[in-house]
């Protein structure tokens, strides 16, 4: 098999309308937001505007009905987010469906794409 061949994935979930609402970049977000405990500082990570942050979350939350993000506004303690339960889980789940579609995937493109080119 061409050694420079590889298989690149990424699943995103979609509403009957096809507004997207979950995938690769929500993802990451939700897990800076835990990380970092705040929308700004994980948005700032990954060299995205608050504002463009703060829309795929709401874009997240119209398409699932649940709120993703608890948080707290300034003050003398500073705000802050944290995931939701709810996000948690999607997360989880997501997280858990990207490996095991990866893992087949890889399967199956072992199996189809493993094999000596008879040259070029």
């Amino acid at each position: 098999m061409n050694e420079h061949l590889k298989l690149k994935l990424t699943v995103r979930l979609y509403s009957d309308d096809d507004e997207r609402g979950f995938g690769p970049g929500i993802a990451t977000l939700l897990h800076r937001v835990a990380e970092h405990r705040s929308l700004r500082a994980a948005a700032a990570s990954m060299a995205m505007a608050y504002s463009k942050a703060w829309r795929i979350i709401r874009t997240a939350e119209s398409v699932f009905g649940c709120k993703m993000l608890d948080s707290v506004t300034g003050g003398k303690n500073g705000g802050g987010a944290v995931l939701t339960p709810e996000a948690e889980a999607l997360l989880a789940a997501y997280d858990q469906y990207c490996a095991e579609v990866q893992e087949f995937a890889a399967e199956k493109f072992k199996g189809y794409f493993d094999f000596e080119p008879k040259g070029v």
